[in-house]
């Protein structure tokens, strides 16, 4: 009988947890423990980390675990590919559940840059209010430019007060509209914004307003993936995991 583990927190592990709750397929959804309060799930949840490679192997092992999907964000590397080494090594069948990324479309203004580094070097210059949309864990390393404004808007409220000395936070729970997310865009009187290249239709709201309101965007694109089998699409997890239970895995 299967027995699933997926690594999640982006909506399309939720969506393969609800797949496999409506078919009775044993799995359980594996949380980083980032976020305080996830969303309610239809399969058991655990919440942590593994402990890296030989952890998550002897997890694997113990709960007799026989595939293996990762559904983590795109920007979530090093866990990716600690789960391409771990299956290996425990004989596991693995599948990468991916959102393809976001695309530049026509009026958008974007500065592609390669990762958080680049992002904060092309703040550089006057200052401006810039809407961060890079997670709490990056936000930080923005104090290098001190001289703008941020808006912040995390899922939880912050244990400790983000050290970017000019900063407004607003603690909410997406998906947002684009009408929302142009209303609070102008509300703050946002000339720039700052994301990750996460893809999706969940979060694509404030690239859309964000060309609609004629503001550049610095657009950080994902770490490389490692080697693995992937899909975009819940279904093809679903199909891949009948064919292997035909195969006797």
């Amino acid at each position: 009988m299967s027995n699933i583990l997926i690594l999640g927190g982006t909506t399309e592990a939720s969506a393969l947890a609800a797949a496999l709750a409506e078919r009775g397929t044993r799995a359980l959804l594996s949380y980083a423990g980032r976020t305080e309060k996830p969303r309610a799930q239809p399969v058991p949840v655990r919440v942590g980390g593994f402990g890296g490679i030989a952890g998550l192997v002897r997890y694997l092992r113990e709960e007799s675990v026989t595939h293996l999907v990762d559904a983590t964000h795109p920007f979530a590397a090093t866990m990716s590919e600690h789960a391409v080494a771990a299956a290996r090594e425990a004989g596991v069948e693995h599948i990468m559940l991916t959102r393809p990324p976001w695309t530049a479309a026509e009026g958008d203004q974007w500065t592609r840059v390669p990762d958080m580094a680049g992002a904060v070097a092309a703040l550089a210059g006057a200052a401006r209010r810039v809407m961060l949309a890079v997670g709490r864990m990056h936000v930080d390393v923005f104090a290098a430019q001190p001289q703008h404004h941020y808006l912040l808007r995390f899922v939880d409220t912050p244990d400790a007060v983000p050290q970017l000395p000019r900063h407004a936070l607003v603690v909410d729970r997406g998906p947002f509209t684009v009408e929302a997310e142009m209303h609070l865009m102008r509300a703050h009187g946002i000339d720039c914004v700052v994301s990750k290249n996460a893809g999706g239709d969940g979060a694509q709201a404030k690239l859309i307003a964000a060309r609609q309101l004629g503001l550049p965007v610095v657009m950080i694109e994902r770490p490389a993936c490692p080697a693995a089998l992937m899909t975009h699409e819940v279904a093809a997890v679903l199909q891949w995991l009948g064919h292997a239970a035909e195969r006797g895995v």
